[in-house]
């Protein structure tokens, strides 16, 4: 549904003080990266967008052609390019950094296809470059049930139609999955769309041993402050510690080799 429709993701989740790509830009800023930056799942290209205006030379890259053409309209500046994070080889390496915001990394259902974005973020990525990730914490999940007790519903209107979605999280304990289910209606006549999707529940500790294991070594690993949190982040926050808020905040530095 808005994967498809990227007016329509932009409309619901609107960002119109740019947070997420400001707090990026924060994090690039603070540990000195150098100016080349790669956005996987750049999505539209909003935080993108936002780098190249901070002066950044950016690569945006996702697997969605309509995101990449609304991207390209809309938030010109990066270049776009398709490319599947689980795997990749982009044109324009080496950069100064990998960028992976809202949980895009967490479309690595297994380790299979977590080791084949962190290869590929090694290839792609000078000696001393970094990665920052931002994504739903698994350790918020260890107990808590606040955000699976019930369905969470929401509406906006968008060019003169509401549009209604609920949506319902479960845990599935065997794959390590939060699983996502969300039913979409509108008052314009259209059948009603259901959205299935699943995001992997990363732990800190498998996280640090997964980036340890391809060369990185972890210089953030906090829930908050960040885009996506309550208060919300601004500029010159300090990182946080490590408790168990809904989200996960990472800055690796790719380890030089001999």
């Amino acid at each position: 549904m808005l994967t498809d429709n990227p007016e329509l993701y932009e409309a619901r989740f609107p960002d119109a003080d740019r947070l997420a790509g400001r707090w990026a830009e924060d994090c690039l800023r603070r540990h000195r990266a150098g100016r080349r930056v790669l956005d996987l799942g750049c999505g539209t290209g909003r935080d993108a967008a936002q780098l190249h205006r901070a002066g950044r030379r950016v690569v945006g890259a996702d697997l969605s052609t309509a995101m990449l053409a609304y991207a390209r309209t809309h938030h010109p500046g990066p270049e776009y390019l398709r490319a599947d994070l689980r795997g990749f080889d982009l044109p324009g390496a080496p950069f100064d950094a990998v960028v992976c915001l809202d949980s895009a990394l967490l479309y690595c259902h297994t380790d299979t296809e977590l080791d084949g974005f962190l290869a590929s973020c090694r290839r792609a990525l000078l000696p001393g470059g970094l990665l920052v990730a931002e994504m739903r914490n698994g350790a918020f999940f260890l107990g808590r049930t606040e955000l699976l007790d019930a369905p969470a519903v929401h509406g906006f209107t968008w060019q003169g139609t509401a549009y209604a979605s609920t949506t319902t999280l479960s845990v599935d304990r065997t794959a390590q999955l939060l699983r996502r289910v969300r039913r979409w209606s509108a008052d314009d006549g259209s059948p009603p769309h259901e959205q299935d999707s699943a995001w992997r529940l990363l732990f800190p500790q498998e996280l640090r041993r997964a980036l340890a294991a391809h060369g990185f070594q972890v210089l953030e690993l906090h829930d908050g402050p960040g885009p996506r949190t309550e208060p919300a982040w601004q500029e010159g926050t300090a990182p946080g510690t490590f408790a168990d808020g809904d989200r996960l905040h990472l800055v690796a530095r790719l380890t030089p080799t001999d």
